[in-house]
């Protein structure tokens, strides 16, 4: 299936083509895209889809929903309604493809997501993830709302199973919170950039919310952490809940990691059951030795099973 805005393939929306599909579909099926930069409030509900660019056509999928947009109820739309890319279906692929939430600062619009991911087995490579307040949304949602939380959404009310995914070679910006989620997701060989908001607390890189029985929350794996920010201005992660589990191995660091390196998110009781662990992190904010001291030093035994395979399952037993 091609889509091309010239009307040169099958469809001219990524959508169209999308809609095309059975609501059960189950002969794995890849969308291919010639360049351009389509406009489209994005929803993959149907399982077994790849989209793909071709060639090196630049392919970026964009759009300018946000929280704080009034809607014709009069309510605000809310963090989950704000999604440019919805993906809901399992064994989903996405490769070389530019995912965006154009709304601007968080700081004017609140949160904006580039992409709400709320299913398994889900992969991209070679692609980018570009906003600014909350970037990339892995659900499902917790269970239950705690204090500042605005659920809603497409998602709401709906049976939450806990999905994988895996981020190859990916490249992430954004500024504050910018991977959140319950999801159990490796992030391979990317980079994470974290936008200058000239803040003491210029952000923080994640926000995970594992549900307490999983073994795995976010693992980045060989990853440069980058910045135009001031040094010292930029946690590796705080708790959205208690639970929460990220792990950074062999990552290189930025001088804009923060010492410390985790927030308890004002949440003392946090520090005891979160699982915030580094192995081998390096570079100018890569010192661990002045990290929380309720964050977990990993040593080389227990960091070999931070493993694509172990983590991920016979999913990425090729990895």
């Amino acid at each position: 299936m091609i889509v091309a805005q010239d009307s040169t393939g099958q469809f001219t929306t990524i959508q169209a083509a999308v809609d095309s599909l059975p609501k059960n579909n189950r002969q794995t099926i890849t969308i291919q895209i010639k360049e351009g930069i389509y406009e489209e409030k994005l929803v993959i509900d149907k399982p077994n889809i790849t989209i793909e660019s071709i060639g090196r056509d630049k392919v970026i999928i964009t759009f300018g929903d946000y929280a704080r947009r009034i809607q014709k109820n009069g309510e605000e739309m809310g963090t989950f309604g704000s999604y440019t890319s919805l993906i809901t279906g399992d064994n989903f692929s996405a490769k070389n493809v530019t995912f965006q939430n154009h709304a601007g600062p968080g700081s004017i619009v609140g949160q904006a997501l580039a992409v709400y991911v709320d299913a398994d087995r889900i992969s991209f490579e070679n692609c980018s993830f570009l906003g600014n307040q909350d970037t990339v949304f892995t659900g499902p949602l917790p269970p239950k709302p705690m204090k500042g939380d605005r659920f809603g959404g497409p998602r709401d009310g709906l049976v939450r199973t806990v999905g994988r995914s895996y981020f190859k070679n990916c490249y992430i910006e954004v500024d504050v919170d910018f991977i959140f989620g319950s999801a159990t997701s490796v992030f391979h060989q990317c980079e994470i950039f974290c936008l200058d908001r000239s803040m003491d607390v210029n952000g923080y890189l994640t926000a995970a919310s594992t549900p307490e029985d999983t073994k795995f929350g976010y693992v980045f794996i060989d990853c440069h952490l980058t910045s135009n920010a001031a040094p010292n201005t930029v946690y590796l992660g705080r708790p959205w809940r208690n639970y929460a589990k990220t792990a950074f191995i062999n990552c290189w660091m930025g001088s804009h990691i923060k010492e410390e390196g985790w927030h308890n998110w004002n949440k003392p009781e946090a520090e005891k059951t979160t699982c915030y662990a580094e192995y081998n992190s390096y570079g100018p904010g890569g010192n661990m030795d002045r990290r929380v001291r309720w964050a977990k030093q990993l040593t080389e035994e227990e960091a070999k099973e931070y493993s694509i395979k172990t983590i991920l399952g016979n999913w990425k037993n090729e990895c």
